[in-house]
């Protein structure tokens, strides 16, 4: 209780709310707005936190997250562009509905519903973080080495473009983080003599190239789409009735998203897909799905939130992000001196409750912005594009110059911005490039670790329990994988062998 105590004196100050409050309007801004990401906002949000104590400036990062990957549920319902890529999971009938007179329904499910999911993965981190934190307590570099190298193969296997341009991007991150110093012998790798790369890649300008002047590339001068006309005279008209109606899609997405955020390398945008279809499986009206139904809407919604928070457990208890945005936020924490994992609750348990507490507060908060942002959204989508991507692009430039006040951050963000664009015409996701930049030197450091405390032998990483166990499921899931693919493969060959009839 003492250090809850405390907690709550870091966080019920006039610095850390005020940072909360702003940080939720500026990832309301961007994630209301098409094709801006939570990723991206709180890639942008980065360098600010540089001048912030270590509580506020995780509390930015937490609000600004979360309010950005509800609204981006906005434009889904009145331009039919989803804001986030959770959104696009259910962006057809929250359009839909929008177009039967009821848009204030449809964002009204999809703050208040978000809100929920988000209080019970908070709720589901503040009960299990803990007791993983312990358990945690006991791993050696073996234990770290698989956890970190089952994070990257769910960031491969869960790629939207496939397995294997999943496996290709993550093969590019973990590339660039070889980039700099060897972290044993300090012998200086694939800088070609450049001075600047031996401190490595910045992982913070890349972020912000792969994610917002891709997105500037991608739009160029076109303007958005003329909003059209939907009226929002009464926002969240209706809207408790309905979540107490489908009540069981609000619980099963809320725990199917904190169970599927608390993998590594999964994060918001899968299970919202997963449990849209899910909904529509077990629905009773299967057929009205697509048509303007609020049910897949409410299930998909809770789990968005949910996995946003639960996807902290990975992050906080053992400093291994749970997706692209807590990726970001374990470099913060790291900059911050709060470094993460199971030291975090024992050394310092008031930071780990002050950012519980953030959680909560961000979560509720999300209500009145929420229908702030419902009634004045026609005004946010009125804004010319290409006025919005200047905007942009004047941050990306000052916040990849201010990481170390060189040109060469600038360069290396156009360089990543370029890169992302090329891989993602060729339907590459970037998120795995993220994670491999961030867990790359883990992976590396535990591996050649184990392996001297083993005297080389590979059978070191399987001599305690817990690493036993997680590499057999490690490689249990590479070995169903390529069983998948192969069997795929043939029965693809096999079908083109069979000779056709002639009708």
């Amino acid at each position: 209780m003492e250090a809850f105590a405390e907690a709550a004196g870091l966080v019920f100050n006039f610095e850390t709310l005020a940072t909360i409050f702003l940080a939720a309007v500026f990832g309301m801004l961007v994630g209301a707005i098409p094709g801006l990401t939570a990723t991206m906002a709180t890639a942008l949000l980065v360098p600010i936190t540089f001048y912030m104590p270590p509580i506020p400036a995780i509390a930015a990062i937490i609000s600004c997250t979360a309010m950005a990957i509800t609204a981006g549920d906005l434009p889904g319902a009145l331009l039919r562009i989803p804001g986030t890529p959770a959104s696009a999971a259910y962006v057809e009938d929250s359009y839909r509905l929008a177009q039967k007179g009821k848009a204030g329904l449809a964002i009204g499910i999809s703050v208040m519903s978000s809100s929920l999911g988000g209080l019970f993965g908070f709720l589901f981190l503040l009960f299990t973080a803990p007791i993983l934190a312990k358990a945690a307590l006991g791993f050696s570099s073996f234990e770290y080495f698989w956890l970190a190298l089952l994070g990257l193969s769910c960031a491969a296997l869960i790629s939207s473009g496939g397995m294997i341009k999943g496996a290709l991007a993550l093969m590019i991150g973990l590339f660039i983080a070889q980039i700099g110093l060897d972290p044993l012998t300090a012998t200086p790798r694939f800088t070609f003599g450049v001075v600047e790369l031996m401190g490595g890649i910045s992982f913070i300008p890349v972020m912000i190239g792969m994610f917002a002047v891709a997105e500037i590339m991608r739009s160029g001068r076109r303007a958005i789409a003329d909003v059209p006309q939907i009226k929002l005279s009464n926002p969240f008209g209706g809207t408790l009735s309905t979540i107490w109606k489908y009540r069981k899609n609000q619980v099963r997405g809320s725990v199917i998203g904190a169970l599927l955020g608390a993998l590594p390398g999964v994060g918001g945008d899968l299970a919202a897909w997963i449990t849209y279809a899910l909904a529509k499986r077990t629905s009773k009206t299967p057929e009205k799905f697509g048509t303007g139904h609020p049910e897949g809407l409410v299930e998909a919604g809770a789990t968005n939130n949910a996995a946003l928070s639960a996807a902290w457990i990975p992050a906080m208890v053992f400093g291994i992000p749970g997706d692209a945005v807590t990726a970001i936020a374990v470099g913060v924490l790291v900059m911050k001196g709060m470094d993460p994992g199971p030291t975090l609750m024992t050394l310092n348990p008031q930071n780990f409750y002050a950012v519980m507490i953030v959680f909560a507060i961000a979560n509720v908060l999300m209500l009145p912005l929420g229908w702030v942002a419902a009634k004045s959204a026609r005004w946010i989508f009125e804004v010319p594009r290409a006025l919005l991507n200047a905007a942009v692009l004047l941050f990306c430039i000052v916040g990849s110059y201010s990481i170390n006040n060189s040109m060469f951050g600038v360069m290396l963000m156009l360089g990543a911005g370029l890169l992302a664009f090329v891989l993602e015409s060729r339907m590459i996701a970037i998120a795995p490039i993220i994670l491999g930049i961030v867990l790359g030197p883990l992976v590396e450091t535990n591996f050649t670790t184990s392996m001297m405390i083993a005297d080389g032998s590979m059978l070191g990483f399987f001599s305690r329990p817990i690493a036993a166990g997680l590499g057999f499921a490690t490689m249990l899931i590479w070995g169903f994988t390529i069983v998948h693919a192969l069997r795929g493969f043939f029965g693809e060959n096999r079908s083109e062998l069979v000779p056709k009839t002639e009708e």
